[in-house]
């Protein structure tokens, strides 16, 4: 993947003479874009399918990136798959129908109640891995924080006869988000039974650890998501962020003020997390025949 992309790169440089402004901004999206597909295993660009583009550009829109870059970042790819099936270095192209970027706005997946509940059921048996896993994906779809906090979530953090964790999010502000009984039952039997076979030291503080007592990362959630969710026969793309957006929007569905929504996801303006509302066609249906006089 990095010998194509240097080949795009002196392609959009020499030939079609872009600038260098323009050409920099080209390989910093691509970088990561490669990078990514390189963390999912995607072993070349002939396998990226159309959900795996989907699956970054959630991802780059989930670390704090405007509607506009993100778009910037699907130009792109969109003019280096182009590029690619010019050269005869693709086949197809898959992201030529993708829409305009300037008419296009990131809907977040989610999944349905009843697909929630198949994923949390996912990790089976009563072993402690099985259990630590019950308990990280009750958390995280009870909290709705993103995958980075989930990983770096601290003992400290927990205040779980209090009903709540304080979860740290971006430029280091602080929230409370409240727990529920299904999550929390699942924690304690976590943190009591499994968390302490699994710390090699007394001085580790993060809350979910791996067999060999360390950390979970990013990457390595994205990946238990994934692994959960073909277990769990779910059969559309699934990213730690779906069930991020799976919170938000089945709070919104139950009736949830979208300020409350706003504040435990930790948005700073209220407009990133107004995109809920265009996803949630059925409650907007029902309002409106129960509220308009001529519904």
């Amino acid at each position: 993947m990095n010998a194509l992309l240097e080949q795009f790169l002196n392609y959009v440089s020499w030939e079609r003479g872009l600038s260098v402004h323009t050409r920099s901004a080209y390989q910093s999206d691509l970088e990561r874009f490669t990078t990514f597909m390189g963390e999912q295993s995607v072993p070349s660009m002939q396998a990226v399918t159309r959900a795996r583009v989907v699956d970054f550009l959630e991802a780059e829109r989930a670390r704090g990136l405007s509607v506009n870059s993100v778009s910037r970042a699907l130009v792109a790819i969109k003019v280096f798959f182009k590029f690619l099936q010019q050269e005869g270095m693709l086949v197809r192209n898959v992201t030529e129908a993708m829409e305009s970027p300037r008419l296009w706005r990131i809907l977040p997946g989610t999944l349905s109640p009843r697909e929630v509940e198949r994923l949390l059921a996912a990790p089976e048996g009563t072993g402690g891995r099985a259990m630590r896993d019950r308990a990280l994906l009750e958390l995280f779809y009870a909290t709705g924080m993103r995958v980075s906090e989930l990983a770096m979530l601290t003992l400290e953090d927990l205040h779980l006869d209090s009903d709540y964790v304080r979860i740290t999010g971006k430029g280091n502000k602080t929230r409370i988000v409240p727990v529920g009984k299904q999550a929390r039952e699942s924690m304690a039997t976590y943190l009591k039974d499994v968390r302490p076979k699994l710390s090699r030291h007394e001085s580790e503080q993060h809350v979910f650890l791996t067999i060999r007592g360390r950390p979970f990362s990013r990457k390595s959630l994205w990946k238990m998501i994934k692994t959960f969710a073909r277990r769990a026969d779910i059969t559309k793309p699934v990213s730690p962020h779906t069930l991020r957006h799976s919170f938000a929007t089945h709070l919104l569905a139950n009736g949830a003020p979208l300020r409350v929504i706003q504040e435990m996801l930790g948005h700073a303006d209220i407009a990133t997390t107004q995109i809920y509302t265009h996803i949630d066609q059925g409650r907007l249906q029902s309002i409106h025949s129960r509220y308009h006089p001529r519904a």
